[in-house]
This record gives C-alpha cells, structure tokens and sequence, in this order.
C-alpha cells in the first residue's frame, strides 16, 4: 500500500504542477488583457488553458481516489509539495529567480510533509479521525 500512496501523490503533482505551469503559459499569451472578442478568442484558441483544465481535471480525480484510502493529514500535507515543483518549473522555464526565500519555504514543506508523515506512522486515531454520525 505504501507504493499505493507514493504513486499516487506523484501523480498528483504531476497534474497540479501541469496545470499551474499550463496557467502561466496560457497567461502571459494571453496579453495583453482586454476585455474584447479578440481577446476571448486567443484565449480560447490558447492550447495551455486545456493543458490547465486537464491538469485540475486528473488532479481531482487522483486527489479523490488518494483520500479514499490515504490518511487525511498527511495527504492534506503531501499535496503541498506541486508548490516545489511549481517553483522550480519556473525558475527553469520563466527565468524566475530561486532567492532565499523560495527556498526556505521549499524546505519548510517537505520538513512540514515529513513530520506529519512521521507523527501519524501507525496513529489511525490521530491522523483518520473516525466518523460520526450524528
């Protein structure tokens, strides 16, 4: 099952980091912003906004298939690592700059990621708090 999960949360961000960077592409086509049929027509003729919705579209479908059988804490927490890729997607393909900051935050996910991990390691009552029916 462990591989279960370790598949399943790369293919996540694999369809989250899919989707933002598509956004981004899509985004800086799709200037400059006027509200104009021209505009609306080059953003609708634009291939990365299908590559976005696409990505969100197999990012829910994973996302709902990991949380019926992954622990919600840290599944919650490992859906926060596409913000690394994202990041360094970016830096490569933007040219946006990797400063302390981005790296520190990089950093503070996965030690995020690895304590809730590490903390519900064998708690199903800590991390899978049983349903109540009311």
């Amino acid at each position: 099952m462990k591989r279960f999960y370790i598949i399943g949360f790369l293919i996540l961000m694999s369809f989250d980091t899919l989707s933002q960077i598509s956004f981004k592409y899509a985004s800086t086509q799709a200037l400059p912003l006027e509200l104009s049929p021209d505009w609306l027509m080059r953003l609708f003729l634009n291939p990365w906004l299908y590559g976005a919705i696409a990505g969100y579209l197999g990012a829910f479908v994973t996302w709902m298939t990991l949380l019926r059988y992954a622990p919600v804490g840290p599944s919650f927490a490992a859906s926060h690592l596409e913000l690394i890729s994202v990041t360094l997607f970016s830096v490569w393909l933007f040219n946006e700059p990797l400063n302390a900051y981005k790296i520190l935050g990089g950093v503070l996910i996965l030690l995020g990621v690895c304590g809730i991990s590490r903390r519900c390691r064998g708690r199903a009552d800590l991390c899978c708090p049983p349903l109540v029916m009311r």
